[in-house]
């Protein structure tokens, strides 16, 4: 296999925000302020028992217009079916709060690999991490893949400090420590910040130059502003809608439809959730665009034979 180097080009994204706190640091109304402030349109995927309506628009006119599906149970897999289901709705951004449940709440992924490995034969929990990862990847993926902007909400394990303020006097203060997620989670997000009990965003990683190691006080529109600018300097690329709009088209040909799995593979798609165009069922891009190579491959006419022809 030989490798080819070509030009870096830098491409438009769409925000990918994590926000770690205790509870009360504000983590919903900070998700909420910049989803708005980024999206006309916003879904929010709620775990915390109808908790973010309390931020809804209400009488007097203020608080936040957004969507929401409540949720009573985390299962991983179900994740990417909401997420295809906010994207064919049309939504800019997706709030995820939190993402925290689908790791240690009921039917997460830590009662997932529980329930796996005590199953006869499976292996313990070795056993039971080998079949849950692929579940796990494919809801980042599908996370990373959504056409939009996607914030989520991570809760972190609270611990009470005993500080002095600037007068000497001693206080005490509750801190988040460390976020009730999968070990390097991180990684998969352009921007992540620590919200504490003042709403006081400290980032600790951004990929954004004009947002790194920022230290935000109640952060708002203008954060949100300062990333859109970030992110919209590039050249415009395909979104899975997109290509899926190519992949159901009735002219596509098998070559187009290898032309798109590379495409989608350039751009990290393949691994997007989408509803099926034809069932409405829950799928990834790649298994719906295999389907569809599969099937205009089989409706190819056969090769011609090779070798001479009768005369």
């Amino acid at each position: 296999m030989s490798f080819t180097f070509a030009p870096a080009t830098r491409e438009k994204a769409m925000a990918r925000i994590a926000l770690e706190g205790p509870s009360g640091s504000g983590k919903t109304f900070t998700a909420l302020t910049l989803a708005t402030a980024l999206a006309d349109r916003v879904a929010l995927v709620d775990t915390e028992r109808g908790s973010a309506s309390k931020y809804a628009v209400g009488t007097s006119g203020g608080g936040f217009a957004f969507d929401t599906v409540q949720l009573s149970k985390y299962d991983p897999r179900d994740l990417p079916g909401i997420l295809a289901a906010a994207a064919r709705g049309g939504y800019g951004a997706v709030v995820v709060d939190s993402l925290s449940h689908f790791w240690m709440g009921t039917g997460g992924m830590l009662e997932m690999v529980d329930s796996l490995g005590k199953r006869s034969g499976a292996g313990g929990s070795f056993g039971g991490w080998k079949e849950a990862r692929p579940v796990e990847r494919a809801m980042i993926e599908a996370l990373l893949a959504y056409p939009g902007h996607v914030i989520v909400t991570m809760r972190t394990k609270s611990e009470w400090v005993i500080e002095e303020d600037e007068r000497g006097k001693k206080q005490v203060r509750k801190i988040g420590t460390k976020a009730e997620q999968r070990e390097g989670l991180e990684y998969e997000f352009d921007l992540v910040g620590d919200l504490d009990q003042e709403n006081t965003l400290v980032v600790t990683k951004s990929r954004c130059p004009e947002l790194a190691g920022a230290v935000i006080r109640r952060p708002g529109p203008d954060m949100a502003a300062t990333m859109l600018a970030w992110l919209q300097d590039g050249t415009a690329v395909p979104d899975v809608s997109d290509l899926l709009d190519q992949a159901a088209d009735e002219s596509l040909t098998y070559e187009g439809a290898l032309a798109l799995h590379a495409s989608a593979e350039q751009h990290r798609l393949l691994g997007a959730a989408i509803l099926h165009p034809v069932t409405a069922q829950p799928t990834t891009f790649s298994a719906y665009l295999t389907e569809r190579g599969k099937a205009l491959r089989a409706a190819q006419p056969p090769a011609a034979p090779d070798g001479p022809t009768a005369a």
